[in-house]
C-alpha cells in the first residue's frame, strides 16, 4: 500500500474525513513489538477520543487507536463496478421494498415505518431512506412506540457497502445499543442470461395468485394469515412458479417481481428430497423469461450472508454483491 509517490507510508485523513470511504494500515497491538501491520477499508463513522471506528462493506466495524496508525487516505466512494447493470443503492432500495409491502406503512419524514404482523423483518422494519425529519433520538423514540403499539420489537433496516448507503446510521444505531441481528447480501445481475439458461423450465408451472400448495412448500409462512398472503402478493407485477412434486407439497417454489427494468426473485426453495436436479435454475430462468417477456432487462435478490448453498447458486449466475443490508434491533427497556 503506497500512499506517496515515493514510497513512504503518510496518515492523510484527520476528523473532518468522518463520513468518507477510507483505506489504513495500522499496527493490530501497537504496544506490542510483535504486533503486525493490517489494513482496513470502509467508512470513517467516527473518530473520537483517540479512536477511530470504520466500518467495512459487510458492516463489521473495526476499531482502531489513532497511535496505531500507519497510513492513511480517503478513497473514491464504492469500487468501480465490473459486472452487472449499473445500479444507485436509493434505486434498487426503493424497488427491493416495492416487492416486499407491509399490511401498513407510514411516514417519518424521509423513513417508511413498516409492519406486517411480525411476517418478516424486512415488512416489519423501518426503511430510513432521507432524513427522519427529527433529530435521532427523537426519531429513534417514535419507532419504539409506533412499534409498541403493534406489539412488535422496533427494528432499522440499514445498508452498507455502496455509495449513498448508511455506514454513519449505523454507527449511530449501534452507539445507542441497537444491535444488528440479521446481515444478507442484495445481489444484481443482468436478466437475460439467466432467462438464456439450459433448464427444465418444462416442469415448471407459473400463476399470477398463490395457493395452499405453494404456501405449504414456502418455509417463512408459518400459519399463512390474510397478512402474509397481502405481502407474498403484494408488487407491481407478482409471479409464483412451482414445480409438481409427490403429494400436494411442490417439489420447488419461487416468486418474482417485476417493476420497470427489474425483476426480484424471492422464496426460491427447494424440497431436500429434490435437490441436486437444477430444480431452482429452472425455476430462476421460467421467471426470468415471463420477466423478460415484461421489459425487465435487470436481475436482483437478497440472500442472507450464512446461506451457504444458495449464495453458490447465484454465483453460478453471475449475481454480484451490490451492497448489505442489516436489521438493527432496539435495545429492550
Amino acid at each position: 500500500m503506497e500512499f506517496t509517490a515515493g514510497g513512504r507510508l503518510e496518515v492523510r485523513i484527520t476528523r473532518a474525513d468522518v463520513g468518507k470511504r477510507v483505506s489504513v494500515r495500522y499496527v493490530t497491538e501497537a504496544a506490542d513489538p510483535g504486533g503486525r501491520f493490517t489494513d482496513a477499508v470502509g467508512v470513517l463513522t467516527s473518530w473520537d477520543e483517540g479512536v477511530l471506528l470504520i466500518t467495512r462493506r459487510d458492516g463489521q466495524s473495526v476499531r482502531i487507536a489513532e497511535s496505531a496508525l500507519v497510513a492513511g487516505k480517503a478513497v473514491p466512494a464504492a469500487p468501480a463496478r465490473r459486472r452487472g447493470p449499473a445500479a444507485s443503492f436509493e434505486e434498487l432500495a426503493r424497488a427491493t421494498a416495492r416487492a416486499w409491502e407491509p399490511v401498513e406503512s407510514e411516514p417519518l419524514g424521509g423513513w417508511t415505518l413498516r409492519a406486517a404482523a411480525g411476517f418478516t423483518r424486512r415488512a416489519n422494519s423501518v426503511l430510513p431512506l432521507g432524513d427522519p425529519g427529527l433529530p435521532l433520538d427523537s426519531a429513534l423514540d417514535r419507532v419504539r412506540e409506533w412499534y409498541a403499539v403493534r406489539g412488535l420489537p422496533a427494528y432499522v433496516q440499514t445498508a452498507t457497502g455502496a455509495e449513498g448507503t448508511q455506514e454513519l446510521l449505523c454507527a449511530e444505531l449501534e452507539r445507542r445499543g441497537w444491535r444488528s441481528e440479521v446481515t444478507a447480501e442484495v445481489r444484481i445481475a443482468g436478466l437475460a442470461p439467466i432467462g438464456d439458461l439450459d433448464a427444465d423450465v418444462d416442469r415448471v408451472r407459473l400463476s399470477r395468485s398463490l395457493d395452499e400448495s405453494w404456501l405449504r412448500r414456502y418455509n417463512r409462512a408459518g400459519v399463512p394469515g390474510p397478512h402474509v398472503l397481502k405481502v407474498l402478493e403484494s408488487g407491481p407485477s407478482v409471479w409464483f412458479a412451482s414445480v409438481p412434486g409427490t403429494g400436494d407439497i411442490p417439489a420447488a417454489i419461487g416468486r418474482c417481481v417485476v417493476d420497470g427494468r427489474w425483476a426480484g426473485f424471492m422464496a426460491v426453495e427447494v424440497d431436500p428430497a429434490y435437490r441436486r436436479q437444477g430444480l431452482a435454475s429452472a425455476v430462476m430462468t421460467a421467471l426470468a423469461r415471463r420477466a423478460l417477456d415484461e421489459g425487465a432487462s435487470a436481475a436482483w435478490l437478497q440472500v442472507e450472508t450464512d446461506n451457504g448453498g444458495a449464495r453458490a447458486l447465484y454465483e453460478g449466475m453471475d449475481f454480484a454483491v451490490h451492497h448489505h443490508y442489516h436489521h438493527y434491533r432496539a435495545a429492550e427497556a
